[in-house]
């Protein structure tokens, strides 16, 4: 990166651009170009660019391959920001063609460019500057992605097999020598290890004496099965190191064994592959059985555990893939400026690189992960402050001074203010009498000076202005006590990563319409915490502010949205529904008029719903029954015993 790579134009946002497609494009590199057009790391301006991917497949370079594309070198040479590849960055999923499959066969000169390839080796994969990627079929999903199979992880894991492989054998030729031997190790029980000939044009002129035996005790076993049920799963080098039975695997939670000498794994520059699989040597082949067998349970448990995270965080679709690899190439940019990187506990913990933002911070500790983590420098302090928006109706906003600083928690109070009239020139709240505390600190920004255009998101950009990690959003004229917000925070504490609050809404499956849909009915389930009254961490505001631009624009159009859009940011980065409390149905006055009357608002909410879900290639909102009341609510016990007895009081 330092000789070839050009930093002057990478500022603090590093952006990248995308050449415009021109001439033959295969379906699969059509998402990768896709995927980058439509991310936040996207730039239409290539002055401004700091990282450049052409729009010419380099895919494929295998000349048998159809969806090998010709003529490459001379269309890279012509694009007018090549400069020999500096700057640029090439994915490569096949090297090289039959019989020796060379590795550095790209069929043209990459010059400078970085190059992101599956199947590389140690021996020409340049450290530092090269990226590897995984081997991916062509019917990988472009977005959202295939959820992990073994969630559940129980211990011990009862899975019927110990050791599991079906695939092809080569009787000759180049990654034959591995495959033919696994008939040795098969004992059709714990150790299931299938091979088949019957593939290519001319198998049966090639076979060998053992072709027939292996064919048939090849179709008695179902590959889908043996990964659901199997420990652990043997990856074997094939014509090329790399293999699809390496993400088959991790989908599966079905523990990688690698044999493939010399492969470096996808993405390892952050990825720590020691805590997701077993590594063998394939000239010990006959010790692999040995090998498995000593893993202790505790340890296949981490295995597993880590496979369905990696799988879920960078693998299961292409748009995590090329986002992993773009993320990695910014990381190293960021370390030349600023010699700080993210710490490796971020890429390999929930909730993962990508769902953080290195711009946020560089460790664990400024984030909201649910589990302690391991010490760190000191993060802010979780104590909330209160952060009211304009509210919707015209009429003066009704913030509710005694019941904010009466609560025992909150250090600031943020208000965003958002109207044609003037803005209150408010620096503090005074506390209730009897109350020694100093006052209240109140900052008023002007949402139409400093951030116009934004519209109602504008409610959460001034992170600037928070010195906490917790952020209770409020409304102004939301009636809620001070009881209700201590003990919303107290939840808060111990599920940072979630949404918590009062006011809940669901989705749902329109079948009528093929469409989602959005409900404000009062039931039993909701997947949806509106933050007119609600608790958030302030990374969670950040990555709001980070989605995608094709997401900030379904709001600012509507003008309407961004409290579904907020809890399908936190739904996506999670996997967790938000968490409602306690009873209360109402948080507006009765007599209050707002947008919630207008059927015009819940048409758009439902195409803000169906908006999101077709961005992110899925529905990321997650349904929940759960409900936190305090200890003793509504019990027949005195009120004594009870910390929030208020809240007993205000359940309609």
């Amino acid at each position: 990166m330092q000789t070839c790579f050009d930093f002057s134009n990478c500022g603090s946002d590093p952006k990248v651009y995308v050449y415009p497609t021109d001439g033959p494009v295969s379906a699969t590199y059509r998402k990768v170009l896709s995927v980058v057009r439509e991310s936040r790391y996207a730039t239409h301006d290539p002055t401004e660019a700091c990282l450049f991917i052409p729009a010419v497949d380099t895919l494929d370079a295998d000349p048998l391959s159809p969806e090998h594309i010709s003529d490459v070198g001379s269309r890279l040479s012509h694009l007018p920001y090549w400069k020999n590849g500096r700057n640029h960055l090439i994915f490569n999923l096949y090297a090289g063609t039959w019989p020796d499959y060379a590795e550095g066969a790209l069929g043209f000169d990459p010059g400078e460019a970085i190059i992101a390839r599956a199947s590389a080796s140690e021996s020409i994969f340049r450290d530092g500057f090269d990226i590897s990627l995984p081997l991916f079929h062509k019917e990988h999903p472009e977005r959202g992605g295939i959820p992990p199979a073994a969630t559940g992880n129980p211990f011990p894991a009862p899975r019927k097999h110990l050791l599991a492989f079906k695939g092809k054998r080569y009787v000759h030729g180049i990654g034959s020598e591995t495959r033919n031997s696994l008939w040795h190790l098969h004992d059709g029980n714990n150790l299931i290890l299938v091979t088949t000939c019957r593939h290519g044009k001319s198998w049966k002129d090639l076979r060998d004496e053992r072709c027939d035996e292996d064919n048939k005790e090849y179709d008695k076993f179902d590959y889908e099965q043996l990964l659901a049920n199997s420990t652990f799963c043997l990856v074997a080098r094939g014509r090329r190191l790399g293999s699809y039975r390496f993400l088959e695997a991790l989908a599966a939670g079905c523990v990688p064994v690698l044999l493939s000498n010399g492969w470096r794994l996808p993405f390892d520059e952050r990825i720590d592959w020691r805590r997701a699989v077993i590594w063998a040597d394939e000239r010990l082949l006959l010790q692999v059985p040995e090998l498995v067998r000593s893993v202790p349970p505790e340890r296949v448990l981490a295995l597993r555990q880590q496979t369905q995270l990696l799988w879920e965080q960078y693998f299961s679709s292409i748009e995590k893939i090329v986002f992993t690899t773009i993320e990695i190439i910014l990381e190293r940019i960021t370390a030349h400026r600023s010699s700080r990187q993210r710490e490796a506990l971020i890429w390999n913990a929930s909730p993962g690189a990508l769902g953080t933002l290195a711009s946020y911070g560089d460790s664990r500790a400024h984030l909201p992960v649910a589990a302690p983590a391991p010490p760190a420098p000191p993060a802010p302090p979780r104590r909330p402050p209160s952060l009211c928006p304009r509210p919707p109706s015209p009429s003066p906003p009704l913030l509710p001074h005694r019941e904010i600083t009466s609560s025992q928690f909150c250090e600031k109070v943020v208000l965003v203010w958002d109207s044609e009239r003037a803005a209150p020139s408010l620096k503090s709240l005074a506390r209730i009498a009897g109350d020694q505390r100093d006052p209240l600190p109140v900052m008023v920004i002007d949402a139409t000076t400093h951030y116009p255009g934004e519209g109602v998101s504008a409610r959460w950009q001034p992170l600037w202005a928070i010195p906490t990690a917790a952020v209770f959003s409020l409304d102004g004229d939301a009636p809620l006590l001070a009881e209700e917000l201590d003990f919303a925070f107290r939840v808060w504490q111990h599920f940072p990563e979630r949404i918590v609050g009062y006011p809940a809404r669901n989705h749902f499956w329109d079948e009528s319409k093929s469409a989602w849909g959005y409900s404000s009915k009062w039931g039993g389930s909701y997947s949806m915490v509106l933050p007119s009254a609600a608790l958030a961490h302030r990374a969670l505001l950040a990555q709001y502010a980070a989605a995608a631009p094709a997401l900030r624009l379904a709001v600012r159009r509507a003008r309407n949205c961004e409290d579904i859009l907020l809890n399908c940011v936190a739904a996506h980065l999670a996997r967790r529904p938000p968490l409602k409390l306690a009873q209360r149905r109402r948080y507006k006055p009765q007599h209050h008029r707002s947008s919630w009357s207008d059927p015009e608002h819940f048409v758009q909410r439902q195409s803000c719903l169906n908006t999101f879900a077709a961005a992110w290639g899925y529905m990321p909102l997650v349904r929940s029954v759960l409900r936190l009341d305090p200890v003793l609510f509504k019990d027949p016990v005195s009120t004594l015993r009870k910390k929030y007895r208020k809240m007993e009081l205000v359940t309609s």
